[in-house]
């Protein structure tokens, strides 16, 4: 991946077909304010719809638009890093499709990125219009991730500009589970932030339902932090306590009396003491397990169907 455009806007696409026309409009109006060189590259990440047939005109009018179609639907952060592999900017901006995050913003995000020489700047919504259960299970997932991943860079968004270096070293990672704002946490712990107003969707609703904002939580805590494993360990070790408690109390209450039932004492508490020896056992091999999948995992990120205009 060589430099030669300024910068590159990244845009994951998914049933975005009604929305792509005044996105790039808006792009190609900003973008010249910063600068001449530049390019707009669009990953279709197969969402069903039309958008796919749009991105292919896009492209036809303007030498600067370019597009890439996925094999299938590898999910957002999978598209976001295709159009990160195929991006040719000194500076990378990633935007959604859906108009809520602002192409005006992206001039705040580029000067703050070059006045205070961060390779990383955020766009942070002041006051977001999603719904309200949304606002409120993104404030508790955040409160969790920074007790859990104390690392992850806690003012993430999938608003953002990145330079070239970092996105060089984003596009080695190969886990077949990714998650953007984790790897920039581990290779980059200074950044930027720009408060940003939060656009109102015009098109449609979105993509992420309650049960994907929960698989994508979940798949974070397991890809990211040891906490679910530590969690499991100490289930283990608190049941095995207590079970042996049990095991004590049916003994006592067999030798006293209190327990006439025959073989009540040794097997209720032969299953307690065993099931929390298990527990423990599978939460301390879990961690192994989990490091040997994070060495071992070579699926690819993504499989590109086709492009536009250019070659990969």
């Amino acid at each position: 991946m060589t430099s030669s455009q300024l910068i590159s806007v990244v845009i994951p696409v998914y049933r975005a077909e009604n929305c792509l026309n005044e996105l790039c409009q808006r792009l190609l109006t900003v973008l010249p304010t910063i600068t001449p060189s530049f390019e707009i590259l669009f990953v279709e990440d197969c969402g069903g719809d039309n958008s796919w047939d749009v991105i292919q005109c896009l492209a036809k009018q303007d030498v600067r638009i370019r597009g890439v179609r996925l094999s299938r639907n590898f999910g957002q952060h999978a598209a976001t890093l295709c159009g990160m592999a195929c991006a040719r900017g000194e500076w990378v901006v990633t935007i959604d499709d859906d108009l809520e995050q602002l192409p005006e913003d992206i001039p705040d995000l580029y000067l703050k990125a070059i006045q205070e020489e961060y390779s990383l700047v955020y766009a942070v919504f002041e006051e977001r219009t999603h719904s309200l259960w949304r606002n409120v299970t993104s404030i508790i997932a955040r409160k969790v991730f920074a007790i859990a991943i104390p690392s992850l860079n806690y003012s993430y968004s999938s608003f953002r500009i990145i330079h070239n270096h970092l996105v060089q070293k984003l596009c080695e990672f190969t886990s077949p589970f990714p998650f953007v704002d984790g790897y920039l946490s581990w290779i980059c712990n200074q950044y930027g932030t720009v408060k940003v107003t939060h656009g109102v969707r015009k098109y449609g609703g979105s993509n992420y339902n309650m049960a994907k904002l929960i698989a994508h939580t979940m798949h974070i805590f397991f890809s990211f932090s040891e906490l679910p494993l530590r969690i499991a360990s100490w289930l283990g070790v608190v049941s095995a306590g207590l079970g042996f408690l049990w095991m004590i109390w049916a003994i006592v209450g067999k030798m006293t009396g209190l327990i006439s039932v025959s073989g009540y004492a040794s097997v209720i508490g032969a299953i307690a003491f065993f099931s929390g020896v298990q527990l423990m056992i599978l939460g301390v091999v879990g961690q192994y397990i989990s490091r040997i999948n994070f060495k071992t995992s070579n699926k690819p990120l993504y499989l590109i169907r086709e492009d536009t205009n250019f070659k990969l």
